[in-house]
């Protein structure tokens, strides 16, 4: 089931964060919105549940949303703010047919269109610069990796070939322009050999090569110190189940290290994002063995919120790989 690839470690997978009111954070603005089904500047806490293929959310303005949506054996969940309202559109991509499926909170109408093919991997995120989620998927061919992008701004379409195949996608505003920039994380040639991320940045067309844990970190990118950009961040599991996970963020802001351990390797699903709405990305997991939210939230402090249960998938997981 597609839905379990987030419980496989290096899994490209799907996630959410960071509002910062300034004109260059609009692509920070986009990963929160993917999941603020709302619209009160706050992650929600949200599951989907294979077993019936519902999503369940708890809205943090208060309520709940229970909404049937996808196929489990099929489909990847792909949360994105795709008819800019500021609002998560509740969407998947099916990998059988290639097909976006997807519920627009503007209109609560439901659309559907073709694109990408089976094998593909879905990386929808805000590459324009518009406000809006746009279509897009990774292809793994010929030992090669190229990013097939629509611009929801002017219907355009864009192929760029960037990154080996056995790369993972970690795309990001690393550049803070407002627009995605096409990002990979480059394994060593052991576990705990050093890994490279390579930047495409939108803002002038540069390379931007930076060296940052090991090959077989999580990549768990978000903007942790509200300056508008996304840091590079990893979080390492340990040797055990019932070991701590570390995450390791390399500021933008200063090019500082932040270390923290939070979460348990065996049960816990990353799940950062920007639940108390300070335009901070928290530290946060979701527990597979009590269906509860974790959250480190920057302004705040700790908090649980109990959302799920046992084998259910947390929505904010997307944007790990």
């Amino acid at each position: 089931m597609k839905y379990l690839l987030a419980l496989s470690g290096k899994a490209a997978l799907f996630a959410v964060f960071t509002f910062v009111v300034t004109m260059t954070a609009f692509s920070q603005l986009s990963l929160r919105n993917a999941v603020d089904y709302d619209g009160d500047h706050k992650a929600d806490p949200t599951v989907f549940r294979p077993s019936t293929a519902i999503w369940y959310i708890n809205k943090s303005a208060g309520g709940f949303i229970f909404q049937q949506f996808g196929v489990s054996s099929d489909d990847f969940m792909t949360p994105g703010d795709y008819d800019g309202d500021g609002k998560g559109d509740i969407s998947v991509w099916r990998d059988s047919t290639g097909t976006w499926f997807r519920l627009n909170s503007a209109t609560n109408t439901f659309f559907a269109t073709q694109f990408g093919q089976t094998g593909d991997e879905p990386v929808a995120r805000d590459f324009d610069g518009d406000g809006k989620t746009d279509l897009a998927v990774v292809r793994r061919s010929n030992g090669q990796m190229t990013w097939f992008i629509t611009n929801s701004k002017d219907g355009s379409f864009q192929g760029v070939q960037f990154g080996l195949s056995t790369d993972f996608t970690a795309p990001g505003d690393y550049d803070g322009d407002g627009k995605f920039d096409i990002t990979v994380q480059r394994p060593g040639p052991t576990a705990t050999s050093s890994a490279t991320f390579y930047t495409l940045k939108s803002s002038d067309g540069s390379l931007k090569v930076t060296s940052f844990g090991f090959s077989n970190d999580l990549v768990a990118p978000g903007d942790y110190d509200g300056d508008g950009k996304t840091d590079i961040a990893v979080v390492r599991e340990g040797a055990t189940a019932t070991s701590n996970l570390q995450w390791f963020i390399l500021r933008s802001s200063d090019g500082g290290l932040s270390a923290a351990n939070f979460g348990i390797t065996g049960s816990d699903l990353l799940a950062q994002g920007d639940y108390d709405g300070d335009g901070k990305t928290d530290i946060a997991v979701w527990r597979d063995s009590d269906g509860t939210f974790y959250i480190n939230r920057s302004q705040a402090g700790f908090t649980e919120v109990q959302r799920g249960a046992s084998n259910d998938y947390p929505i904010a997981s997307y944007d790990t790989h």
